[in-house]
Formats: structure tokens, sequence, C-alpha cells
């Protein structure tokens, strides 16, 4: 389990699972979030809502996972600063979990 820190002064935080993660990258989600500049407004996290949403609308299979993923984009607390460490977190996970495999197919 990860915290992320979801306002400047720290004093909010959210929990986001592996499982939340992995979803992310399933579905690609956090691709091209940021404008040009690199910045998270609050129309990206509105866009990344709207799009979990009609994910979850369209598919006819299980989708508890995105449904999972709604408590961490919904949470009360989520703002652009907390999505711009959500996006931080998933890199960082995504960078640890590359690396293994890269070490496993050198051998």
């Amino acid at each position: 389990m990860y915290t992320i820190q979801a306002n400047a002064s720290g004093t909010r935080t959210i929990e986001v699972t592996e499982s939340n993660l992995q979803t992310i990258k399933k579905y690609s989600l956090l691709m091209q979030i940021a404008d040009s500049t690199g910045n998270i407004s609050v129309e990206a996290l509105d866009k990344l809502r709207f799009t979990v949403r009609s994910l979850i609308a369209s598919q006819e299979e299980d989708s508890k996972a995105l449904l999972e993923l709604c408590l961490v984009l919904y949470n009360d607390n989520m703002k652009p600063l907390g999505l711009g460490n959500l996006i931080e977190c998933y890199n960082n996970w995504e960078r640890t979990t590359a690396a293994p495999a890269e070490e496993q197919t050198e051998e």
C-alpha cells in the first residue's frame, strides 16, 4: 500500500493499493493527463474521473478494479496536487516493477 499526499500542508493523505496502480497501467489512464507545460489541473482530474466512469459503464465484465480506483479518484481530499502525487507514485511503482523484469531477462 502506498500513501500519497493530497494537500500542500501534508495533513491529508490518500491510500493507493497495488491493485489501483495495476488498474491504472492496464487501462493507460495517466497517459497525456498533464497539459503541455506539465501542470495538473482540476480539468485533468475531472477528465480522468469521467474516463473511469465511462469505462465502468461500457464494460460487460467485472469492473471491481475500476470501482476500487474510484475510491481513490473520488476521495474528498483528491485535488490536482493529489493527482500529481498519484502520477509520481505510479511512475515510481512502474520503475520498481520494471527493474526486476529487466534483471531476469539479462540472466
